[in-house]
């Protein structure tokens, strides 16, 4: 007697495989595709513990955290700066709002929304606002020039692996991302898209307007909701 399957449920088997490896590759690719476009932030995005940790469930680009009880403080980000190479990180804005940008010069909307970030930076800067990029993915000589032809006076650390960028817990998929802090380096607000001078502008006065009080002891001093 023939010890060989019978063609027909030969055939049966090789369409199942056929089909499970197909659902497998759909399920992959799904996976693949919330990764890159985990620019979704949703209204129940979440902050857990007392370290900020961002949770991106729904499909929106943006959200902000209100009242201030609700936020919690970013990691401490430091890194070498692109252009003069000296270490510069958030500790060096004490007491100051913070507008961190994302951003890579090999990004379109990066270079379109370049020009208002600088401009909100400069309306604000004397009012206790500072700005500080994260340079992703790039060759520091490109860097160094973009910053150079867009004209920004601020500071962005170089973080070609994205070392500096995971600390930040944002999709580091997503560029650019614009993550605002309060005075007490509290997320106030994500922008996982670009971010207009018309939008950002009216949000950092509102946040530098906050009452604030000076902490002698940021790890142990209690800060205001």
């Amino acid at each position: 007697m023939s010890t060989r399957p019978h063609p027909t449920l030969t055939r049966r088997a090789s369409r199942g495989r056929s089909t499970r490896a197909r659902a497998a590759l759909v399920t992959a690719l799904s996976a693949a595709l919330v990764i890159v476009a985990g620019c979704g932030t949703g209204d129940d995005a979440v902050v857990q513990g007392d370290t900020f940790q961002f949770v991106s469930p729904g499909g929106n680009t943006q959200i902000t955290y209100d009242p201030p009880a609700s936020r919690k403080k970013v990691a401490d980000l430091s890194g070498e700066e692109v252009v003069s190479g000296t270490r510069i990180g958030l500790t060096d804005f004490t007491g100051q709002v913070v507008v961190i940008n994302v951003w890579g010069q090999w990004c379109a909307p990066c270079r379109a929304e370049a020009p208002d970030l600088e401009q909100v930076y400069e309306e604000n800067k004397n009012a206790g606002v500072a700005f500080l990029g994260i340079n992703f993915r790039d060759n520091r000589q490109d860097a160094k020039d973009y910053i150079a032809n867009q004209n920004l006076a601020y500071p962005s650390i170089f973080d070609y692996p994205g070392r500096t960028l995971v600390r930040l817990t944002t999709p580091t998929s997503v560029v650019p991302t614009t993550v605002v802090l309060d005075r007490y380096h509290r997320a106030a607000a994500v922008y996982l898209r670009t971010v207009s001078a018309e939008e950002l502008d009216p949000l950092v006065k509102r946040l530098a307007a906050e009452p604030y009080t000076a902490q002698s002891a940021p790890s142990t001093a209690r800060v205001p909701s």
